[in-house]
C-alpha cells in the first residue's frame, strides 16, 4: 500500500465519525497522530474528494466530509444548529458588544445598545450603533465614522440576520454580522464569502455565555460612505444619546 492510499484510507476512517466533517488543520492534525512515519500530507489532503469521491466530499472551503453525511449536508446541519440554539436572548449581548467594538476593536470611540424598532423604519434597526470621532490627541482629524452590527443568538436566521446588516449600510460606515460560533462550518464558509462580498465584518462568539461571550473576528468590516440622507434622518433620533 503506498502512503497516498494510507492517507486516504485512514482519512475516510476519521471523516466517517464527524458528521460535520473535518477543517482542513484538523484533519492534518489527527493523520500525522495516526500516520506519524508518513510526510506527504501536505500534498495528498487537499485532492481528498478528487482521489476519493465516492467517499469524501467538500461541502465549504477547507472543510472535509464523509459523503453519506455530505448528501444530507442540509439535513445534519439544520440538526447541529437546532441542538445549539441558545435560551438565553439576543438582548444579553447588546452591552457586551458594544464595549468589545470600543475597547476591543477599536473600532468606535463610543457605542450604545438599540434593538427594538427604534429608527420606526421597516427596514430595521440596528442591535448596536457607535460612532468614531477624532480625539484631541489625534494630529490629524476626520468626519465621524457611523458602525451598525446586527447580533443573532438563533442559528435558524442567518440569512434573515444578514439581510438586515445589508440593509445597514444605508446610514453606517462599517457593519458587523455578530453571529454563533456553533454554526454549521458550511454555513460559516457561505456566510463569510458573502461578508467579504459586501463588505461587511463577521464576527463569532459563544451564544450560550452572556457573562464570557468570548467575541471572535472572522471577517473585519470594511468602510464605505453611506448615503447621508438616511444616515442623518436615523442619526436624529438617538443623537444626544450617541453624541451626547
Amino acid at each position: 500500500m503506498t502512503k497516498k492510499e494510507q492517507i486516504c484510507n485512514r482519512a475516510v476512517e476519521l471523516l466517517g465519525r464527524e458528521p460535520r466533517g473535518l477543517r482542513f488543520a484538523e484533519l492534518m492534525r489527527q493523520l500525522k497522530r495516526e500516520l506519524p512515519e508518513v510526510k506527504s500530507f501536505r500534498a495528498v489532503i487537499p485532492n481528498l474528494h478528487i482521489l476519493r469521491p465516492e467517499e469524501i466530499c467538500k461541502p465549504a472551503k477547507g472543510l472535509f466530509r464523509h459523503a453519506k453525511f455530505g448528501e444530507n449536508e442540509v439535513e445534519a446541519d439544520i440538526k447541529v444548529a437546532e441542538k445549539a440554539k441558545p435560551s438565553g436572548g439576543e438582548q444579553e449581548f447588546y452591552g457586551s458588544f458594544a464595549e468589545y467594538l470600543v475597547n476591543e476593536l477599536e473600532e468606535c470611540t463610543k457605542a450604545i445598545p438599540l434593538g427594538g424598532n427604534c429608527f420606526k423604519d421597516k427596514w430595521g434597526t440596528p442591535d448596536i450603533v457607535g460612532v468614531l470621532c477624532p480625539r484631541q490627541s489625534d494630529i490629524l482629524k476626520f468626519p465621524a465614522e457611523i458602525v451598525s452590527a446586527e447580533v443573532k443568538t438563533d442559528s435558524n436566521a442567518l440569512i434573515t440576520a444578514f439581510g438586515q446588516a445589508c440593509s445597514y449600510r444605508l446610514f453606517s460606515h462599517r457593519v458587523y454580522l455578530v453571529i454563533p460560533a456553533s454554526v454549521p462550518e458550511s454555513e460559516l464558509a457561505r456566510l463569510d464569502a458573502l461578508c467579504r462580498v459586501f463588505g461587511l465584518g463577521l464576527i463569532l462568539f459563544d451564544a450560550e455565555n452572556p457573562e464570557e461571550p468570548n467575541y471572535q473576528i472572522r471577517v473585519r468590516a470594511t468602510k464605505h460612505e453611506p448615503d447621508m440622507f438616511y444616515a442623518n434622518r436615523n442619526l436624529k433620533v438617538i443623537e444626544d444619546e450617541l453624541f451626547g
